[in-house]
């Protein structure tokens, strides 16, 4: 697989890549899932001159790439490729906050948040309190 121009992405496009890839994970995307990744988009800092033009482009990537049979190793790629370790643990957290936005984690979030700890080198003390801080903050 070639990374041609239309793969190339931003760091902002990874952490968002990184909230689609956890919302469709268990391939069932809740809409308080899509409401907090477009939530984290319109607030954070780290999206102010984000086009959100972006997001359609980014998910239909993410979906595309989970289709194929080394898809999550090639999205992994892309991400760690654009997105500079100093924003490793901000792209965990957001993942987190996704991933709990539901009130439920099932297994294959599990998973694939387990995988984004390993591919980012997510310290597993500080992924525990990444962890526990979205848990405080999605509890219903």
């Amino acid at each position: 697989m070639t990374d041609g121009p239309s793969l190339a992405l931003s760091a902002q496009d990874s952490l968002v890549a990184l909230m689609v890839a956890v919302s469709a994970s268990d391939e069932d995307i809740r809409t308080a899932e899509l409401v907090k990744i477009q939530s984290a988009v319109n607030m954070l800092p780290i999206f102010a001159d984000f086009d959100n033009d972006r997001l359609t482009v980014i998910s239909k990537t993410v979906f595309d790439l989970f289709e194929q049979e080394d898809g999550l190793d090639a999205l992994f790629g892309l991400i760690r490729a654009a997105l500079p370790e100093r924003l490793y643990e901000t792209g965990y957290a957001l993942a987190c906050d996704v991933a709990a936005a539901d009130g439920t984690l099932d297994e294959a979030e599990l998973r694939l948040l387990e995988e984004i700890r390993y591919e980012l080198n997510i310290d597993r003390l500080h992924a525990a309190a990444i962890e526990r801080g979205a848990r405080a903050r999605h509890v219903v």
